[in-house]
């Protein structure tokens, strides 16, 4: 005698099974400190070499005159490149504490620098010209000392990397 199944049963039983399985499944490994170090050091050094370009950028926004267009095109072409560098910073799956912490400074650095394109922008484009605002824009002239402080941190941590 044979025992007729309702329809869809078989296929929710291998789906249960298949789910089973999948939940049995050993995590996979994470990386060593040193692959995690290495992927840190390496978008640290693509960060450490935008900021060339960004801070002349910056530089030129606050130049005497009038401020070009291609200028314009700079900032903005920089701060799409650094975005994607804190973006790809912010998604490495670092686990260790010290790595993450370097990996949270470094993004902050990298915000602190978008900003700076962003606000020298603002300066060197602004609608209504003041004496207070041109003299705040004539002192802009490049990123400043949280460059210096990533390469530091970049210098760091590839030192330790060996």
């Amino acid at each position: 005698m044979r025992i007729r199944t309702p329809p869809g049963t078989v296929r929710w039983h291998r789906a249960v099974r298949s789910l089973a399985r999948l939940h049995h499944r050993p995590a996979p490994a994470r990386p060593s400190r040193p692959a995690q170090l290495r992927a840190l050091v390496a978008v640290l050094d693509e960060a450490v070499a935008a900021q060339t370009p960004a801070d002349a950028a910056v530089a030129a926004c606050g130049e005497p005159g009038p401020v070009s267009r291609q200028t314009a095109r700079a900032c903005g072409r920089q701060s799409i490149t650094l975005h994607r560098l804190r973006t790809r910073l912010q998604d490495l799956e670092l686990t260790e504490p010290d790595l993450v912490r370097a990996q949270a400074h470094a993004a902050r650095l990298l915000a602190y620098d978008l900003w700076m394109l962003r606000e020298s922008l603002n300066l060197a484009f602004t609608v209504h010209r003041e004496p207070r605002t041109e003299a705040a824009r004539l002192r802009v002239n490049g990123l400043g000392r949280h460059a210096d402080d990533l390469r530091r941190l970049r210098d760091g941590l590839r030192a330790e990397a060996g």
